[in-house]
Order: structure tokens, then sequence, then C-alpha cells
């Protein structure tokens, strides 16, 4: 394992198991894991053989902490912040958009871009110390895209979604359970045996049904959706967000200027 960190995939008995491990850095995303995630979705994508696919991060502390914040230092500006923000699109898009259920292990920090994983999966199974949320508002100072937002609003609703964005509330595994986010809710010993049960529960369902409900309820979601560059670029271009990185790499907070 590099320091950059690896994506795995294994498959086992019809079920494609994408391990995203990193746990020396709570499964952070570098540049390099995306796109081995965008190499495991293709390649899901392409056998016929698979029926389900799980996502899980490695080491027991945390699914993914988000996008390494070390490889922003090299933005220069807005679109910088456009190109970063296209891509996450892509990867997350090709998650969603997998035509066999998806389920999401969660265990410990789902954040950021870990949480936009989440949400892109069609169930989440969790154990109590998960927690989910997007704390950019008092670390980087950036902005999700308009289809992660989007995504945000169908899984939490609208003011929930305000919480997690402007106040940067986390969402506790219960709080996730009750609104209908996590799909189940295990202790640790229980996980294995909880992702094992939906898996052949989901192997026992007709598989055009699943794949043209969840092709449907994403194209709800996704209707006409807005363009929203100009949102990013208020945010990757300013003062703030350069400020917020060195910030969070100096450990310390930052000084927001509005600027």
């Amino acid at each position: 394992m590099t320091n950059n960190g690896r994506v795995h995939l294994t498959v086992r008995e019809g079920v494609a198991h994408i391990l995203i491990d990193r746990p020396q850095a709570r499964n952070a995303m570098t540049w390099s894991m995306y796109e081995e995630l965008a190499a495991a979705c293709a390649a899901v994508r392409a056998d016929d053989t698979i029926k389900i696919v799980t996502f899980r991060g490695a080491g027991g502390e945390a699914f993914v902490a988000g996008t390494d914040i070390e490889q922003f230092r090299s933005f220069q500006g807005a679109e910088d912040g456009i190109a970063y923000e296209r891509t996450i699109d892509e990867r997350i898009g090709q998650i969603e958009a997998l035509p066999m259920p998806t389920i999401c292990v969660v265990e410990g920090w789902a954040m950021g871009g870990g949480m936009a994983i989440a949400a892109a999966c069609d169930f989440r199974i969790a154990t109590p110390k998960a927690s989910f949320g997007v704390p950019i508002a008092k670390t980087l100072g950036n902005c999700l895209s308009i289809a992660n937002m989007t995504r945000l609003v169908a899984a939490f609703g609208a003011s929930r979604a305000k919480r997690m964005l402007m106040l940067a509330d986390t969402v506790s595994a219960q709080e996730a359970r009750d609104c209908g986010f996590v799909t189940e809710l295990v202790e640790p010993a229980e996980l294995d045996a909880a992702v094992q049960s939906m898996c052949e529960r989901l192997a026992k369902h007709a598989p055009l049904t699943m794949r043209v409900s969840k092709e449907g309820i994403r194209r709800i979601v996704a209707n006409q959706l807005p363009d929203g560059e100009d949102l990013i670029r208020t945010c990757y271009g300013s003062r703030d967000f350069r400020a917020g990185v060195e910030a969070f790499m100096e450990k310390r907070r930052p000084e927001w200027t509005g600027s």
C-alpha cells in the first residue's frame, strides 16, 4: 500500500466488493484513487455476472473522510475548482448509474466525497459510530456541485441539507437511520452478516425490476438540474478557499473574509 492509497475490486459469487484502502489517512481520496474507483466501476458495469456491489473503507475507523486536502494546494483559481467538481460528478455519477443494486458499508466518518459516495449508493448499512457530513463551511470554504447538492437534498431533505452545508452539522448514524438514509444500523460485530444478508435478499429479486426502478428514481432526482458553475467559481476562485486549505493543512481555524 502506498501513501496515495488504493481502490481494490474483488468479485465473489456474483458480488463485487470495492474497498477504498488508505486507512492511515482515514481513506481520504487522492487523484489516483478516484481514477482507480472509475476503473473499478467500469469493470463492474462490463461484467454481466455481477449482481450486487458493495463499497467499504479499510481500517474500520472511517468510510471515506473526503478528498485529500493536500491536493487542493496546487489549485490556482476558479477553473481548477470547475475541473475538480466535474471529475467528482463523473466519479459519483458512475456509482449512481451502476445498473445493479449498490450497498455502502459505513464505519466511522463519511465526510465530503465519502458522503457523496454513500449518497450515490442504493442502500447504506452503518455502525452506531458512523457519522455523515459535509463540514466545508467551517473548514475549506469551497462548495458542492449542483448534482451533489441535489443528492444531499434527496437523501436528507432541504432542512437537513442546510444544517450540513451551512451550520456544518454532522448527522449521527441514528439520525441518518431515523430519516431513512441509513437502511440498517448494526453493531460492528454484526456488520458482515448484515451485508451478506442484504446481498442474499437482493439476489433473489427480479434484476430488471430493480434496474429499471433505480434508473427511474435516478432520472427523477436528476431531472433538469440547473447549471451551477457560477456558484463553483465563486467559492473556488475566492481568497477564502485558498486560506481555508492552508489553515486546514496547518491545523488552525481559518479567518474568513467573504472574498
